[in-house]
């Protein structure tokens, strides 16, 4: 029987690849993001017990999505069962101070490139009445943070679309789950020192396994920071 279909953004390190890593086990994946040769080091590891393409492709580039269209058409993996935006990044420091080529690259990376897919990606999902999107935000999609306003700003755009997407997608059987995590120990917070030692952070592994966990029960999926989660327990 054929396999249903993943698409991950940002599959290259942290959380998209372990995503990958566990949904490779019943999916075939489509990992893209910007750096090939991390995407083929995952493939290959996938590929010697299930099936993954790795696609360089930059899904700020409306081009880029273009060909990867087609590249999903000539491979025969449309339509896309599972749609994960997982590609972010974030820029951080006071108002006053965030430039605003900052804010543009914040929000072309973490608001119109996920749209942009996303509306490449819908129709296909709308034939076949069924289908997933996964949108990884953040819990400054909640609420406000010191230091973070574009990048907030960015992300509570973000969930307002997923939201919006709800009610549009419904009628066709298409789930948009959204997820909102604290902190983790990835490569993301490498172009700054917001962050001082995010190995105090949760482990992708670790935030991969519970949102894999929730995903087919709930349409958003919490998970605080371990700082904001130990403060919680101790009121």
């Amino acid at each position: 029987m054929k396999k249903p279909i993943a698409l991950l953004t940002g599959a290259g390190t942290g959380l998209g690849k372990e995503l990958a890593l566990k949904l490779s086990h019943t999916h075939t994946v489509i990992l893209i993001g910007r750096r090939e040769n991390l995407l083929n080091e995952l493939a290959a590891v996938i590929n010697t017990y299930g099936r993954a393409l790795a696609v360089p492709c930059d899904i700020t580039e409306p081009n880029e999505i273009e060909q990867l269209m087609d590249k999903l058409v000539r491979e025969s993996l449309l339509p896309v069962d599972l749609v994960i935006h997982n590609a972010g990044i974030g820029r951080f420091g006071n108002v006053e101070d965030t430039s605003s080529l900052d804010l543009e690259l914040m929000f072309k990376t973490n608001v119109f490139a996920p749209i942009a897919l996303t509306k490449t990606l819908l129709p296909h999902m709308k034939k076949q009445k069924n289908g997933t999107f996964l949108f990884i935000l953040s819990t400054a999609a909640l609420r406000g943070k010191s230091n973070e306003s574009g990048y907030a700003a960015s992300k509570f755009a973000l969930r307002g679309f997923a939201k919006s997407l709800v009610k549009e997608t419904e009628p066709f059987g298409i789930r948009v789950v959204r997820t909102y995590m604290g902190g983790m120990n990835t490569p993301f917070w490498e172009h700054g020192d917001h962050v001082k030692d995010p190995s105090r952070f949760w482990k992708p592994s670790e935030v991969a396994h519970l949102i894999m966990e929730q995903i087919h029960e709930k349409d958003e999926i919490v998970i605080e920071s371990k700082k904001h989660q130990a403060k919680g327990s101790s009121t």
